[in-house]
């Protein structure tokens, strides 16, 4: 169905569809899996379906460039004990996907879940030339921590709720 598993020195890599350009809904799954205990993509991996000139943006950081998305992606496993993320809702119309995710990450002992939405849009390559994330950085990020935990709650309540 033209997704790849890699093997590394016997090690299984994470699934991403290099064969299939642009992605459809088996390989949007596909990119948007990692569960806990599988290595990320390989950066071969990602260049086959980022394009070279690709924009990246976050809550935390935006990136031009395959390299800098690459580098933030490395960091982002690099500052983790492990990362997992799960996808759910999909959808595809023209050159645009949104992809309905969880972002979970092991930092010493404790794991964060960040619930959100990815919003792609492909280039006439099919590879993806912009990739926003939407997610709540800060609550769940802070929430866990004590004494922090406690006014993120009470700001949240007082500012949002």
């Amino acid at each position: 169905d033209g997704i790849r598993d890699y093997k590394v020195t016997g090690v299984q890599t994470c699934a991403l569809p290099i064969s299939r350009v642009p992605l459809d809904e088996a390989g949007l799954r596909a990119l948007f899996t990692k569960p806990y205990g599988t290595p990320a993509p390989t950066p071969q991996q990602w260049r086959a379906v980022y394009a070279d000139d690709v924009h990246f943006r976050d809550p935390t950081q935006e990136k031009q460039g395959i390299a800098a998305y690459l580098a933030a992606q490395e960091g982002l496993v690099r500052r983790c004990d492990d990362v997992s993320l799960e996808p759910a809702a999909l959808a595809l119309s023209g050159d645009t996907a949104f992809v309905e995710w969880t972002l979970g990450l092991k930092i010493k002992g404790v794991e964060f879940l960040y619930p959100g939405v990815s919003r792609l849009k492909f280039g006439a390559d099919g590879r993806i030339i912009d990739h926003v994330d939407y997610f709540d950085f800060v609550g769940p990020t802070f929430a866990p921590v004590p004494v922090v935990g406690p006014f993120v709650r009470w700001l949240y309540r007082r500012f949002v709720a």
